[in-house]
């Protein structure tokens, strides 16, 4: 049904446009929109939250982003960039420290670690890889946290460097949500 109708309208459009005498690109179907996370499809019509709780590479991120009191702030309007660690991420850090994390005395430290992967506007790929491009190689991005990522391309991937030295890859872009996008990193980011 959703297909149906994105089709009835980009035929709509494109015939609208023709009758103007423009070329019409064509639109993205709502399929071609989602992407597959964690097993599940994350669906551009839903929020960050949303569709993270379903994706089970995720479950990890979820609970510190719960334990954070950051859900109500991710499902706001955005828009939010958010470098989504996957569990395997969180399972690299030294033993005993995602547990150390989630207790309720080391909340401002867990808040400040999960903002650092967060940025307070919409950035897809293509404009990180054109900035990164652009600034001779590597470009600065400033998180919520009030830190800073350096993101550069290595082997035709973009890549994160925290301040820290360490450095992360993204390994799914572009999953769109309704109040952001979600890049999908292979490595957590500390900041100072």
């Amino acid at each position: 049904m959703i297909r149906k109708s994105n089709r009835s309208f980009a035929a709509l459009v494109a015939g609208c446009a023709l009758g103007l005498g423009i070329a019409a690109a064509p639109l993205p179907s709502f399929a071609d929109m989602t992407k597959m996370v964690g097993g599940a499809e994350m669906f551009p019509t839903k929020n960050i939250i949303e569709n993270a709780v379903n994706s089970k590479d995720h479950t990890t991120l979820v609970a510190a982003v719960k334990a954070a009191g950051l859900v109500e702030t991710l499902s706001g309007p955005g828009p939010f960039t958010v470098f989504a660690p996957t569990n395997a991420a969180f399972a690299a850090l030294p033993a005993g420290t995602v547990e150390t994390l989630l207790k309720p005395e080391n909340k401002a430290k867990l808040v400040k670690i999960l903002t650092y992967h967060v940025v307070a506007k919409k950035a897809l790929a293509d404009a990180v890889t054109k900035m990164i491009k652009d600034d001779g190689g590597s470009h600065p991005i400033p998180t919520v946290s009030g830190g800073k990522l350096t993101a550069t391309m290595k082997d035709g991937m973009i890549s994160l460097a925290d301040d820290n030295g360490g450095m992360a890859k993204v390994t799914i872009a572009d999953v769109q949500q309704s109040n952001g996008v979600i890049h999908v990193i292979d490595k957590v980011l500390l900041p100072k």
